[in-house]
């Protein structure tokens, strides 16, 4: 998959089936039109072309009012969505920043620009509530009267369902909220999972006696407020040849720092002795947060911090136990 910053890129294809979205989580039903995307672009031999956004245009838009923490919080940040839409197969990802001139451009010339001389496409598939432009005054019937206009085909998919419910990212980001680890599993159609690289960190966990290894995320509010927030048991993978259960910490550390800054604190059930104690650093690890323990607490000292790790850590020892013994009965 190549990735392109910008649409006005010239290694870009000379035709394309194009996708337009933020795809937030690339949950189902973003998997289910990529599919759609995929076979339509085969029938026309031309390879698949995701244009997305970062920043998110409701972050901009926060951002610009005054008001950023009104944005929604993230499901994935830019690297995690880019590794799923390459997982989904996609050929080419164009990612174009958000900013003043794409929140002003008329949908007329967000077609001619974007779509006709950027993206060179000839296929685009939309969602049921598309609408683009300034003041969003394009909408699916625009679209697909210039798709006759100028020879390239439009098509809608309708919304998707699982179990009933409607699969949308606002719907992800309500079970993360609720810590419904398990619904936000089927609307993804996989765990939850945040993936990053190991950083050093001040080796408190050391001296609590839980070693932990540290992801941290970006400053910008998209990526520093994801949408799940709490302790919870996960799985880890990129230490070992199998992954690794463990408990972790996804927040702003009241107890020890409450400066705002989020971050992924992972301390793994059973560390591999052959990584020794420093093998962890560096790692670009893929953290699946299984079941959510609690939310974040803000204890009265260290003491009370080790002692509540030590309680989360039996817990989540517990849960992978009980997770196991049921796996048989599964088969």
């Amino acid at each position: 998959m190549r990735v392109f910053l910008g649409f006005e890129h010239p290694a870009l294809p000379e035709r394309s089936a194009v996708t337009i979205g933020n795809f937030d989580g690339v949950h189902r039903g973003h998997q289910a039109m990529l599919a759609l995307l995929a076979s339509e672009a085969r029938h026309r031999g031309v390879p698949t072309c995701v244009l997305t956004f970062e920043p998110h245009p409701r972050d901009f838009f926060a951002a610009r009012a005054g008001k950023p923490e009104s944005a929604p919080a993230r499901i994935s940040t830019l690297r995690d969505k880019l590794a799923e839409l390459e997982r989904c197969g996609v050929d080419h990802v164009v990612v174009a920043r958000f900013n003043e001139r794409l929140a002003a451009m008329p949908a007329e010339r967000f077609i001619a620009e974007v779509l006709q001389q950027g993206l060179r496409a000839r296929y685009v598939l939309v969602g049921d509530d598309f609408s683009f432009g300034a003041r969003r005054q394009g909408n699916y019937a625009m679209l697909d009267a210039a798709g006759a206009a100028h020879g390239f085909d439009v098509a809608r998919m309708m919304s998707y369902e699982v179990h009933g419910l409607r699969v949308s990212s606002s719907a992800v980001r309500e079970a993360l909220a609720a810590g419904d680890m398990a619904r936000a599993e089927a609307l993804l159609g996989r765990p939850y999972a945040i993936s990053g690289r190991v950083q050093h960190g001040r080796k408190l966990g050391r001296e609590l006696g839980f070693r932990t290894l540290n992801i941290r995320f970006g400053h910008a509010q998209a990526q520093s407020r994801p949408a799940a927030m709490g302790i919870f048991v996960v799985r880890v993978h990129g230490l070992a040849a199998a992954p690794l259960a463990g408990v972790a910490s996804l927040g702003v550390r009241p107890t020890v720092e409450d400066a705002g800054r989020v971050l992924l604190e992972v301390h793994c059930l059973d560390w591999p002795a052959e990584l020794g104690p420093e093998g962890g650093y560096g790692r670009q690890l893929r953290v699946e947060l299984l079941h959510k323990l609690h939310d974040e607490l803000k204890y009265g000292s260290l003491e009370a911090l080790r002692e509540g790790i030590a309680r989360d850590t039996a817990a989540a020892e517990a849960w992978v136990d009980g997770l196991r013994s049921a796996e048989p009965a599964r088969r």
